[in-house]
């Protein structure tokens, strides 16, 4: 037993034998030498401002429609004897081609009828005058002569004029749209006969929101000639036809002048000549057809336009002043594209903006400045297509 604990507390002082020798061997250790802490500055691209010229354009869309539409009715009674060719879907007439004919044959009548009474009552006139004159008439008779020669030659006119609303014409140029009646059909005063357009002018309403008014001048009500338009900014039409894009020149003619109720929007009707291209060369844009719209919008000086990507939030950009240090702060956005922003205010040219992504950028944040060292914009831009 004895032998036993002499062993254990053998061990056990070999054990703190080795730690003190282990803690003494430590503290003869030389110390290692120490650097100073060095502070990496954040390396970023960054961009120079300057300002340039930008003519902005306004993007809308419509429909074409024509600028005059006629729902053909009836002005007669009769049955429809006669129709043209030209009167079917799609078919074009000149001004005062007869499109179909109403029977004439009462209307003749009526005509004949109302010549025979004019020229008994223009008998019983001039006998009636020539016995007032010699005494033999009293004042009366004359005056119911002429009377009744007045209310003859007033059916006569009427009776013409029935005649000649037999014959359907139209006072423009145009376009069948559709076909509601057909031979042999006895039409009644008012009855539909079809419904046609004027293939001179076609137009195209073209929604505008508040902030697009601020980019565009359209005429005003007292710019209105008398064709019903004014000479306003100019409209690219585009529209996909038969698989590829087509393009059609146009022009603002008036604003509709008030403001839609529903989704508070004021409308511009843009005019296209000869849609149809009956009197000159090009590809026809049908009625219809559903287009969108480029419209020349003004030009401003001194805007300043910085990539898309550069801004922080809804209208923050990161700057770096002269110190190389971040300052955070908003700008003023007068208009905004898919690649750029277009500012008016917070920014001036010679600013530094960061094109570099920061995670967390801090206001008053040491930076360090990519040699390379890009410009903001150039001194023109052109047809700044605007969301």
């Amino acid at each position: 037993m004895h032998r036993s604990t002499q062993r254990i507390f053998l061990i056990v002082a070999i054990i703190v034998a080795a730690l003190i020798l282990a803690v003494i061997m430590a503290g003869m250790k030389p110390e290692p030498p120490k650097k100073e802490r060095e502070e990496i500055d954040v390396l970023v691209d960054v961009l120079v401002l300057e300002t340039m010229t930008a003519s902005f354009s306004i993007r809308s869309q419509g429909t074409v429609q024509p600028r005059t539409q006629t729902i053909l009715s009836a002005e007669v009674a009769g049955t429809v004897t006669s129709i043209s060719p030209k009167f079917i879907p799609g078919g074009v007439f000149a001004k005062g081609d007869v499109l179909l004919r109403i029977d004439p044959t009462n209307y003749d009548v009526a005509v004949k009828t109302a010549t025979a009474l004019v020229m008994q009552r223009k008998i019983e006139f001039d006998g009636t005058a020539k016995l007032r004159q010699s005494g033999y008439r009293a004042e009366s008779e004359y005056a119911a002569a002429a009377a009744a020669l007045a209310s003859a030659e007033a059916e006569l006119v009427r009776a013409k004029r029935d005649l000649e609303r037999t014959f359907v014409r139209l006072p423009y140029d145009g376009m069948v749209r559709a076909k509601e009646t057909d031979l042999g059909q006895f039409v009644n005063p008012g009855t539909r006969l079809g419904v046609v357009f004027a293939t001179d002018y076609a137009e195209v309403r073209l929604p505008l929101t508040d902030i697009d008014l601020a980019f565009v001048e359209l005429p005003s009500a007292t710019d209105i000639s008398a064709s019903g338009g004014a000479d306003g900014p100019g409209v690219v039409l585009s529209a996909i036809q038969k698989g590829k894009p087509q393009e059609w020149q146009a022009t603002i003619v008036r604003s509709e002048g008030v403001v839609d109720e529903s989704s508070r929007v004021t409308y511009a009707v843009a005019r296209l000549v000869d849609p149809y291209r009956l009197r000159t060369d090009g590809r026809p844009l049908p009625m219809g057809s559903f287009v969108t719209a480029r419209i020349e919008g003004v030009t401003l000086d001194g805007i300043i336009r910085v990539p898309r990507n550069a801004l922080r939030g809804s209208d923050q950009l990161i700057f770096v002043d002269d110190d190389s240090r971040l300052r955070i702060r908003a700008v003023e956005i007068v208009r905004a594209d898919a690649e750029y922003v277009y500012l008016t205010g917070g920014v001036a040219p010679g600013d530094r903006i960061v094109m570099t992504a920061l995670e967390t950028p801090i206001n008053g944040m040491k930076v360090e400045i990519s040699e390379d060292e890009d410009t903001g914009t150039s001194q023109l831009a052109t047809s700044v297509e605007a969301e």
